[in-house]
């Protein structure tokens, strides 16, 4: 009866059964009861505290989101801000929202979407608020909580930065939800929540909420990973398993085309089930839908066109009419030309027999598709890269790991504890599954007890990745002065986590220190400081250990033998070399010459990372003042000259870059489609195994006297980054520079992607990186660059670009 009131009705009518009124009323309107570690989150929220919430994938985080939503549209005019680590994420989000709360309330705010940006509810990537608030915009009047999804994303080493520059700059007033996968020192980032935020209860959930059965794929036989009889966490294998593992399979029938299997003894490796025997044996045991995960884009297509070549087909005649209309309807704006330049029919073929691959190469809309059509139970096997496990709501039944391992971008490495739980966190779904399952495909030499060690260990640690910018720099100070900058510096997450080093370090210093000083009893000499005599006996021992060269001169020799008739001379003439215990006295010197050694390396770190972060800014600071972004003020403080207002509002990687080459006007002469050339070498990052191109490949013209100018430019940036102790940056990539300024000038998809030699996502990744760029341009540049940017903007926002920017 109580489900069937509005939610204000609810609200009124619980206050007065529960000392936390909206929870219970909030609670009420649920499909399943809140888990306990939900309870607790929501109940300190209505009590005006923040949270950090750490639980694994799938077990229901974001209801404490969707409690703080709900709370804040009790009151009025209060806002919510929900942040998100990726435009995909914030696209289903919001449309989660708006079918929750209707259009009216609910807001999008991307790089590629302005919509209803003043509504109470506003979707946006954790970028969109980083500059909002550093612009100190209008939006953020009333604003009551802020959600960060995905907050584990402050250790990525490119973007993380981002989070700690919002936790430190919101209003004291608003509340934080911050949302976390499951990480092994949550209440040491909790403890800096704390610290920088006020008030943050830290609720932390290992449990799952459907249970994960894991399972090794022997051949053709599914293997439990553990004992039945034990538990996870003991790291229990099956004792089964072990046994197969040390005799190796006997050779056997079996799979469809009966594939064949040999022992190991003198025999070839062991081949393993073909993917489309996988997926009949999965069907068999009733363990669709499932993912595959497969750490190759070329391996899911691969994939994808073994299980169709084999017959296999898992959708009604009445499934598929369903998933061609939804496919029809999704990319209707699609032009016809490009249908067959994106593998339109295959991929449609495979979707209408319910199989599909889900990787970054696809275009953001057959993504989307994808991802739609396996919600709905239509298609029931996705070959997918790691990026699936990234936050998208997309869970299955089943989850395959053909490998544990994959390849970091110089290396095979073995995947972390922390990516298998992602992985294996998409199986099981709730409300539908008794427990999810997860396989790992048999590979010769793998060990049953490292695996079971790897899918026990459900937690990794959290680590700052923070570093101040240029562009950072500038808004901090022309906001609150060189020192402030300084002392908020400290507060980040980095530090925080530096300093808790530090206080180990320095206790390990105190404890050594303790021993030395023991040491130094032990050693003591009635004679004389037997400390200093030492001290002459291991110069003269390195000294006698070192030699001299056999090219030494006669002088060099004369040298070093003067040296050491010094040293003997001296030692001899020491009051302590004649103590009976000389001997037993040098046993604790060298124990204490060797403790101190390490004491002082100890001493040395703790000097290092006491304000490193500060020390970082301030060597940004100097390059800034060197190059003029930065000039005396009013007081003796710095303040920003003309060029740094301007770089206030430059963001990425080459934000120094972008601001010198428009100070210097490099740009000036570019045309559109060069602009857009320019702005793609920028932002591109070629694959490892890319090389840059000659000039064949790159636009003629204006073009190339532009990019030698600024690649001069970096250069002199790399040099002087260097002289200031800054890490520098990578030189410009010209690899899709053609093929953007041809996009750009017209030229059809098809032409565009050969000379690209790129799949269409990735081109549309990098169109819209380009985008974003380029919109900088617009807005911050005078004169010619800004008109010209708005013109390329134009051009390369068409076709599966356009489509892709507001899908």
């Amino acid at each position: 009866m109580t489900s069937e009131l509005s939610p204000s009705e609810r609200y009124a009518a619980s206050r007065r059964r529960s000392d936390h009124p909206v929870v219970e009323a909030f609670r009420a309107g649920q499909r399943f009861d809140l888990d306990p570690f939900q309870l607790e989150a929501c109940r300190h929220l209505e009590d005006g505290e923040s949270v950090l919430v750490a639980a694994p994938t799938g077990a229901g985080k974001t209801i404490v989101a969707e409690f703080a939503i709900f709370q804040a549209m009790q009151r009025p005019r209060s806002k919510v801000f929900y942040t998100t680590p990726m435009k995909a994420l914030s696209n289903q989000k919001f449309n989660e929202l708006v079918d929750e709360y209707g259009h009216e309330s609910v807001g999008l705010l991307t790089g590629d979407s302005n919509i209803n940006s003043g509504a109470r509810i506003v979707v946006m990537t954790t970028e969109v608020l980083r500059n909002m608030l550093y612009a100190n915009s209008d939006l953020l009047r009333d604003l009551d909580y802020v959600v960060m999804d995905e907050v584990h994303f402050l250790a990525d080493r490119f973007r993380g930065a981002v989070w700690e520059e919002v936790i430190i700059h919101l209003p004291q007033s608003v509340r934080m939800v911050s949302l976390s996968a499951t990480v092994s020192n949550a209440e040491e980032f909790g403890d800096w929540l704390q610290a920088v935020r006020g008030d943050t209860a830290v609720i932390v959930s290992e449990d799952r909420p459907v249970p994960l059965d894991q399972h090794i794929l022997m051949r053709t036989k599914l293997v439990d990973l553990f004992d039945s009889s034990g538990s996870i966490g003991t790291n229990r294998v099956n004792p089964e398993l072990l046994q197969l593992a040390r005799s190796g399979m006997p050779r056997q029938k079996g799979g469809r085309g009966g594939p064949r299997y040999y022992s190991r003894q003198g025999r070839p490796e062991s081949q393993r089930m073909q993917r489309a025997d996988v997926v009949h044996l999965l069907e068999s045991r009733n363990l669709l839908p499932a993912i595959f995960f497969n750490f190759s884009r070329n391996g899911c297509d691969q994939a994808v066109s073994q299980v169709l070549r084999s017959g296999f087909t898992c959708t009604t005649a009445e499934e598929r009419r369903e998933i061609r209309e939804i496919v029809e309807e999704r990319c209707r704006t699609l032009l016809d030309e490009d249908l067959g330049v994106l593998g339109y029919w295959d991929w449609l073929s495979g979707l209408e027999r319910g199989v599909a691959a889900h990787h970054a190469g696809l275009l953001p809309a057959f993504k989307e598709v994808v991802e739609e059509l396996f919600q709905k139970k239509l298609v029931k096997v996705v070959f997918a890269t790691e990026t699936l496990a990234l936050g998208i709501n997309m869970p299955a039944r089943t989850v395959v790991l053909e490998k544990l391992e994959k390849f970091n971008g110089e290396a095979r490495v073995p995947i972390t504890p922390g990516e298998y739980t992602q992985l294996t966190g998409r199986a099981g779904r709730r409300g539908i599954d008794v427990e999810g399952h997860s396989v790992i495909q048999w590979a010769e030499g793998l060990d049953p007890q490292s695996v079971a060690s790897l899918a026990s260990r459900r937690t990794y640690p959290l680590n700052s990745s923070f570093r101040p910018t240029y562009n950072m720099a500038a808004n901090l100070i022309e906001q609150f002065g060189r020192a402030r900058t300084r002392e908020i510096l400290e507060s980040s997450f980095a530090q925080f986590q530096a300093d808790r080093a530090v206080v180990d370090l320095a206790r390990k210093v105190r404890s050594q220190e303790e021993s030395l000083a023991g040491y130094a009893q032990s050693m003591t000499c009635h004679l004389g400081d037997f400390a200093e005599y030492s001290g002459i006996r291991r110069e003269l021992t390195d000294l006698e250990r070192k030699g001299i060269s056999g090219t030494a001169s006669r002088a060099e020799r004369d040298r070093r033998q003067r040296k050491l008739a010094e040293l003997r001379r001296r030692m001899k003439q020491h009051p302590c070399h004649a103590c009976q215990e000389r001997e037993s006295h040098a046993r604790w010197a060298e124990r204490w010459w060797k403790l101190k050694r390490e004491t002082d390396q100890l001493s040395s770190q703790i000097r290092n990372r006491t304000g490193a972060v500060a020390r970082i800014f301030d060597r940004v600071s100097d390059v800034l003042i060197q190059l003029g972004y930065l000039v005396d003020g009013p007081g003796g403080d710095l303040q920003l000259s003309p060029s740094g207002r301007m770089l206030r509002r430059i963001y990425g990687e080459r934000d120094l870059l972008v601001a010198e080459s428009l100070r210097r006007g490099l740009w000036d002469s570019l045309d559109a489609p060069s602009l857009a050339a320019m702005a793609t070498t920028l932002v591109y990052e070629p694959r490892r195994e890319e090389g840059e191109l000659g000039d064949r490949h790159l636009p003629r013209g204006r073009f190339r006297d532009a990019l030698e100018s600024t690649g001069t430019l970096w250069a002199e940036l790399d040099d002087l980054e260097h002289d200031h102790k800054l890490p520098g940056s990578q030189p410009l990539s010209t690899g899709l520079a053609l093929a953007m300024y041809r996009w750009a000038n017209g030229t059809s998809l098809d032409a565009v992607l050969r000379e690209a030699d790129m799949a269409a996502g990735d081109f549309v990744r990098w169109s819209k990186q380009t985008i974003d760029l380029l919109d900088q341009l617009s807005i911050v540049a005078d004169g010619p660059v800004g008109r010209t940017a708005r013109v390329a903007l134009d051009g390369i926002r068409r076709g599966i670009v356009a489509y892709s920017s507001v899908a």
